[in-house]
């Protein structure tokens, strides 16, 4: 039997510009469209950002994510959905005020950033357990709103992803999965590479993967020129994978990327090279034991 993997594709992200990709998936019908052929090309996960459609910039807009995951769902190809909750924790302080955020959204509490998980009902959504310096922001996810957010999520029946950037974001996920905050069987996503948590190499990953819980199904990801060789390392240490154009915006070095279906072509080229197979979005349901939404 085929070595069965999931290969998730991560859309279009909230931080790279439109401007450094002319494909990059903007408007509900470009992203939901970019996450249908993702799917056909391989994906078994599609992870969903919302972007404003005339500016291009993130955004919360539970309208935004309702048009995305309507298009996909009635275009009856089968693909996991799984959505962000990351948005409304960025914070940039200005002068001369500490205090306040210069050219960023507000904080969000939890109720409001888990919105579109109560109105989509997603079977997969991101928690991103931890804070941290975050390229020139920071983010800021304290335990008592990821304890929050994991309970919307759960009532919701949706999984957690969590995404874990550094080595104590893994030791918060633990203690939540350990309190019976997150239920058992937990998938993690090992993020690398990202400015400024843990590098992109495989001693990072092996680093992170040695210390998850039992039980736990994991997967991680690079970014940029990482994206595929920290693809390659996952595979060969039991993980599944990710790619999409919200991590790498290259095909191959100065070739940009078609499109987020070019990726996962590629992705899955790796994969069989290494004796493994993309898994279906039916195979990826049992094996994270997804409660498939209505």
């Amino acid at each position: 039997m085929a070595d069965k993997r999931i290969l998730t594709c991560a859309l279009t992200g909230s931080v790279t510009p439109p401007t450094k990709h002319p494909g990059l998936p903007i408007t509900p019908r470009e992203i939901a469209d970019s996450g249908i052929d993702a799917a056909k090309a391989g994906a078994a996960v599609v992870h969903i950002h919302v972007r404003d459609p005339d500016t291009g910039a993130p955004s919360m807009a539970p309208e935004l994510y309702k048009e995305v995951v309507d298009r996909i769902r009635e275009s009856g190809v089968d693909v996991v959905i799984n959505l962000t909750c990351g948005h409304g924790a960025r914070f940039n302080p200005s002068p001369p005020d500490a205090n306040t955020a210069e050219g960023t959204p507000a904080m969000k509490t939890p109720e409001v950033r888990m919105q579109h998980v109560r109105e989509n009902k997603p079977e997969i959504c991101t928690l991103d357990y931890g804070s941290m310096n975050f390229g020139d922001f920071v983010i800021i996810n304290t335990p008592e709103h990821l304890r929050v957010m994991a309970e919307v999520a759960r009532d919701c029946g949706a999984k957690p992803e969590l995404e874990v950037f550094d080595t104590g974001h893994l030791r918060l996920a633990k203690k939540m999965v350990a309190d019976g905050v997150i239920d058992e069987s937990p998938l993690y996503q090992l993020c690398l590479g990202i400015p400024w948590g843990i590098e992109q190499t495989p001693e990072s990953m092996m680093f992170m993967r040695d210390r998850l819980p039992d039980g736990a199904h994991w997967a991680s990801f690079g970014i940029g020129a990482g994206e595929f060789p920290m693809l390659a390392q996952s595979l060969l240490y039991g993980g599944h994978v990710r790619v999409g154009l919200e991590d790498n915006l290259y095909l191959e070095k100065g070739v940009p990327a078609p499109s987020n279906a070019a990726l996962v072509e590629k992705g899955v080229g790796i994969m069989r090279s290494l004796d493994k197979e993309p898994a279906t979005a039916a195979e990826a349901r049992e094996l994270l034991g997804l409660k498939q939404a209505a």
